[in-house]
């Protein structure tokens, strides 16, 4: 797992254009990365089940990767802490602090 290497100015380009900070990709590997860790059956719950098949709902529309992680900020970090990925943490933080 690396880090997005980005200037260090770049969580300040959201507010003024979202240009080189590839959120969606980003995003989607944050959601990857949330994939992985709870196929662990260690790590599984009717909660990432139900966060899971928010993904693909069966009515709606389709939310995308960007709007899951913001909306659940908190139990994804709490996740990747029990996980004791650190790379994963400053993932999600930096996704959270340039993206959402």
């Amino acid at each position: 797992m690396t880090r997005p290497n980005l200037h260090p100015d770049a969580a300040n380009a959201r507010y003024i254009s979202f240009k080189d900070l590839d959120c969606d990709g980003n995003a989607r590997m944050v959601m990857s990365l949330i994939e992985e860790y709870t196929a662990d059956p260690a790590q599984q719950s009717p909660f990432w089940d139900y966060f899971l098949g928010k993904r693909n709902p069966k009515s709606g529309p389709k939310p995308d990767d960007l709007f899951l992680i913001h909306a659940n900020i908190n139990q994804i970090r709490e996740l990747f802490e029990e996980c004791g990925d650190e790379d994963t943490q400053a993932l999600l933080t930096w996704v959270e602090e340039a993206c959402c």
